[in-house]
C-alpha cells in the first residue's frame, strides 16, 4: 500500500502550518524557485537539495525528509499476528480510506472502527464469520470516515456508536476514563484533536499470545507523515507525542489512510515528530 503522503504532500502541508512562502523554502533548500514549485508539485527532491535546512525551517526532520526521498517504507506488518484484527480499504472522492474491524472468536461479538466510504465488504466480513457487530467507534467525524454509516446502522440497527464528537448524542459521546470490553480485549481511548476538533484515538490490548496493543488513530498520524492539521499543528503534534508515541515501540499504529505502522517506526522515520 503506498504511502498516504507523498514527500511533496508533506512540504505543502508543513508549509501551510507554518505560513513560510515557497520563495523562503526554495532559498533554504537551496533551489530555484521553480525547482522548488515542482518538487512540492512532484514529491521528487532535485539532487543537492539541502533537507536540512529545510526541514529546520519547516519544523521537519531534514534526515527524515531525505530518507522518504530515498524511498522509506515502513516495514509491511503482519495482520494475522493479532488473529482478531481485519482492515478494510474502501475507496471513494479520489482517495482511500481504512476501517478496521475487532472480534471475539468465542462471543461472536465485534466492534468496529470508523466506517470508510461503502460498508458492503464489512457486512460480508461480519455475516460470513457470523459476528455480531455490537459497537462501532469513530476516530473523527470527517466525511470518508463516516460515509458507510447510515448504511451499516441499517443493516445493524441495534449497533452501539461511540464518538468523541460534543455534537453527538450525549449517549454516543465517549466519557473520560471509560474502556469498553470485546471478550478478553479492553478498549480505552485517547484524545488526539488537532487534524479534527473530535478527533480520538482507541488503544486496544489484551490480545493473545501477548501480541502488541493496537492504537486505531484516524488522521492524527500516518506511516511518515500525519493529518493536515493548520492552526491546530503543534496541538496535534503534542496530541501525538503524548497519547500515542508514548506507547511501547511495539505499539501497531492502524491509520485512517495507507498502510499500517508501528510507534517504533514513526518515532524513528516520521519527519514531523524530532
Amino acid at each position: 500500500m503506498n504511502l498516504e503522503d507523498g514527500l511533496g504532500d508533506i512540504l505543502r502541508k508543513a508549509r501551510t502550518s507554518t505560513q513560510i512562502t515557497a520563495e523562503a523554502a526554495a532559498q533554504s533548500a537551496g533551489l530555484s524557485l521553480d525547482a522548488y514549485v515542482t518538487f512540492e508539485r512532484t514529491g521528487q527532491a532535485p539532487a543537492g537539495t539541502h533537507f536540512g535546512p529545510l526541514g529546520e525551517l519547516l519544523t521537519l526532520g531534514g534526515s527524515r525528509l531525505e530518507g522518504l526521498s530515498l524511498g522509506w517504507r515502513p516495514v509491511p506488518v503482519d495482520l494475522s499476528r493479532w488473529k482478531r484484527l481485519e482492515m478494510i480499504t474502501s475507496a471513494g472522492d479520489d482517495m482511500m480510506v481504512n476501517a478496521f474491524l475487532v472480534w471475539d472468536p468465542e462471543s461472536g461479538k465485534a466492534a468496529l472502527f470508523d466506517t470508510g466510504f461503502d460498508g458492503r465488504a464489512i457486512i460480508e466480513l461480519v455475516l460470513a464469520n457470523a459476528m455480531q457487530l455490537e459497537d462501532i467507534f469513530i476516530t473523527h467525524s470527517h466525511s470518508d470516515h463516516v460515509a458507510a454509516l447510515p448504511e451499516l446502522r441499517q443493516r445493524f440497527p441495534g449497533v452501539r456508536l461511540h464518538s468523541g464528537s460534543r455534537r453527538a448524542p450525549l449517549d454516543q459521546q465517549l466519557k473520560p476514563g471509560s474502556v469498553f470490553a470485546l471478550g478478553r480485549l479492553a478498549i480505552g481511548h485517547r484524545p488526539t484533536p488537532g487534524h479534527a476538533e473530535d478527533g480520538v484515538t482507541y488503544l486496544i490490548t489484551g490480545w493473545p499470545d501477548e501480541a502488541p496493543a493496537v492504537a486505531v488513530v484516524g488522521d492524527a498520524i500516518f506511516a511518515g507523515s500525519m493529518g493536515g492539521a493548520r492552526d491546530q499543528l503543534e496541538l496535534a503534534r503534542g496530541q501525538v507525542r503524548g497519547e500515542i508515541l508514548s506507547k511501547s515501540e511495539a505499539t501497531l499504529i492502524c491509520p485512517g489512510h495507507g498502510p499500517v505502522t508501528t510507534v517504533g517506526q514513526e518515532k524513528t522515520n516520521n519527519p514531523w515528530f524530532v
